[in-house]
């Protein structure tokens, strides 16, 4: 055995003394097993490779789903993971280009399989008056919303809790967990156990999260927002589990539609944060899913003026209605910045989230591409008339009005993790050390290191020397005095998807107790360079033709790769570093529907769109 290759076991299965000195001691600690290399699957690899997810994803268990047609199966949803097709409820077929390598059915543990057992007819729950309907929902689309508003204010007004049968709940937990079990084939695909926590605030603010099971092994019933909503109870009934020997983590979601209580300075209660409470959600809490359907949450016009792509697939308003959203407290950025202001202040931080990407989708599916977008929630949104894409034609839409919300939604997003295999224990074990990405759906992948002395990029060790010598995304590098220290980004297209236009680093940094934020373009596609005045890169000229959607030819990257040096690096200062990869523009999916109807797009939603990547930062931390 190589030294090189030894050193790399050493370093990943027990650290160094100089990583261990390098790493902040706030983070959890994930101890992995020793195994040997000969005995493990051809796929594994020490320098870890990418894979692609979806962690979001309901079934006919979840409430919203089932009444507005998805009465897909966890079943169903795994095959279609793996390459396989579900029929969508208005009759078409949805099939991936490609298999997912890992998935997670993440039915809404808040009434889990109880609207399903009430359309079934012939149960106790079939007979409560809020049942009236579910068991002939019929082709009325109305008449679906109609049954879907009132079962919503029944639950709302306090009232789910005498519904809420756990035998019901049981039996759909536990084909849930039994399907995830059986679809499981460590090596090939991953299939997680998984639920939705649909916590709210005061005025029913989202404040969801997605727990993810680390192994085969599941508590005996989910924690639901009729246990609590507040999320400390939720994280300390994980805790519990821990200590019983099963482990998972939660990923909030929907963040930029929280009205500023997912990143809110005080807890659910309204007290001040502290460090116990840092401690805690860092624990439960390692991810935050920074896009889906429902708009993304990375930052927001009015937080990050000076971001001119800051605006992409912003959700303005609450859902179901014209209400401005609050950003402060609702993006994932801005948190970033309140975390190390917080850590320079008061030595602890809540925020320090990994990112990845995610659906949301209520097809049991993952949404679909931008050119073959399935829609989102079933029946609702099942064609471009009812997602508010093109004009209405019918009277049988004239109240389609109140769900125009769906043309802001997005085809979006995807879970990327950096693991040494495609089995349960890697991919979470990434997760939790948040050597993730996120992207707004393309299968681009996205790298991040940073370190004192870190290789050329071009070096044939380059990786091997980045996680020797410094540390990888999702990671905390304490600096040594006020010695330099580089980045290594890296993003590669998908091979399906547009070329790469440039690729950035966003940074956040304190000085002088306040918290500051900075893009930067580290490189450029088609042989530009970086302007050192405004750290951007020329247009390189890509363009869509909106007669047909085609993209220009010849111009953007397969790859983009750098070793990149902060020139306005401060070592006394607490900061984060995160890549965003950019591609050329693209058409949005609103504009191949106008397209395929031969209509003129919206004027009020963007034709095309930019999609991206984005790492997990990596913090900076002074001695």
């Amino acid at each position: 055995m190589s030294k090189l290759l030894l050193s790399i076991i050493v370093l990943i299965f027990f650290g160094s003394c100089n990583e261990s000195d390098r790493l902040a001691q706030t983070e959890p600690e994930i101890i992995s097993p020793i195994v040997d290399i000969n005995i493990r699957d051809s796929e594994y690899n020490f320098e870890r490779n990418a894979y692609f997810g979806d962690v979001h994803v309901h079934s006919m268990y979840s409430y919203d789903a089932f009444i507005f047609g998805g009465i897909a199966s966890p079943d169903e949803a795994y095959e279609f993971a793996k390459g396989g097709s579900v029929r969508h409820p208005a009759g078409f077929d949805m099939q991936l280009d490609s298999p997912m390598d890992f998935y997670a059915v993440s039915d809404h543990a808040y009434y889990l399989g109880i609207v399903k057992e009430m359309a079934s007819g012939d149960s106790d729950l079939s007979q409560h008056p809020v049942a009236e309907g579910l068991d002939n929902l019929g082709d009325d689309l109305n008449f679906r919303r109609s049954v879907f508003l009132r079962f919503a204010d029944f639950a709302n007004a306090g009232n789910g809790g005498e519904i809420m049968d756990d035998t019901v709940v049981k039996n759909a937990w536990d084909d849930i967990v039994a399907s995830a079990n059986r679809h499981n084939d460590p090596g090939r695909f991953t299939a997680f156990i998984a639920y939705e926590y649909t916590g709210t605030g005061p005025e029913e603010e989202m404040l969801h999260r997605n727990v993810i099971f680390r192994d085969g092994i599941a508590p005996e019933l989910p924690f639901s927002r009729i246990n609590s909503d507040d999320p400390q109870d939720l994280w300390s009934w994980m805790d519990s589990n821990r200590a019983n020997g099963i482990e998972s983590l939660a990923i909030p979601h929907n963040s930029n539609v929280s009205d500023g209580l997912m990143f809110a300075l005080t807890d659910y209660a309204g007290r001040p944060l502290d460090s116990a409470y840092a401690s805690q959600r860092v624990r439960n809490e390692p991810l935050v899913e920074i896009t889906q359907v429902k708009g993304t949450s990375e930052t927001n016009p009015a937080l990050s003026p000076n971001d001119e792509l800051a605006g992409f697939e912003i959700l303005p308003f609450k859902i179901g209605g014209t209400i401005p959203i609050k950003p402060e407290g609702s993006y994932v950025r801005k948190a970033l910045l309140d975390g190390i202001k917080l850590e320079s202040e008061k030595g602890f931080n809540p925020f320090s989230f990994g990112v990845i990407g995610s659906s949301d989708n209520h097809n049991a599916t993952a949404v679909g591409n931008e050119d073959n977008f399935y829609g989102v929630s079933g029946l609702l949104d099942s064609d471009g008339q009812k997602r508010g894409s093109l004009p209405i034609n019918s009277s049988e839409n004239d109240s389609n009005v109140y769900f125009d919300r769906y043309t802001r939604f997005g085809a979006s997003g995807l879970a990327g993790v950096w693991a040494e295999e495609n089995t349960r224990e890697s991919i979470y074990d990434s997760m939790r050390r948040k050597e993730t990405f996120g992207t707004s759906g393309p299968r681009l992948k996205v790298r991040f290191f940073a370190g004192h002395d870190l290789p050329s990029v071009n070096d044939a060790e380059l990786i091997a020397k980045s996680y020797s010598d410094g540390v990888a995304m999702g990671g905390n590098l304490i600096v040594e005095d006020a010695q330099p220290i580089s980045f290594i980004a890296w993003a590669a297209k998908d091979p399906n998807s547009a070329p790469l236009q440039r690729l950035q680093i966003i940074k956040g940094w304190v000085d002088a107790g306040e918290a500051h934020e900075k893009i930067y373009d580290v490189a450029c596609a088609d042989r530009l360079q970086v302007d050192s005045i405004t750290h951007r890169c020329p247009s390189n000229g890509a363009s869509v033709d909106l007669a047909d959607c085609s993209i220009a030819s010849g111009v953007g990257a397969a790859e983009l790769k750098t070793r990149w040096e902060d020139p306005d690096y401060d070592a006394t200062q607490h900061a984060f570093y995160y890549v965003r990869a950019i591609e050329n523009p693209t058409c949005r999916w609103s504009t191949w529907d106008a397209i395929r109807a031969g209509v003129a797009p919206r004027d009020d939603v963007p034709a095309t769109i930019q999609e991206r990547g984005w790492s997990s930062p990596i913090w900076i931390n002074p001695e």
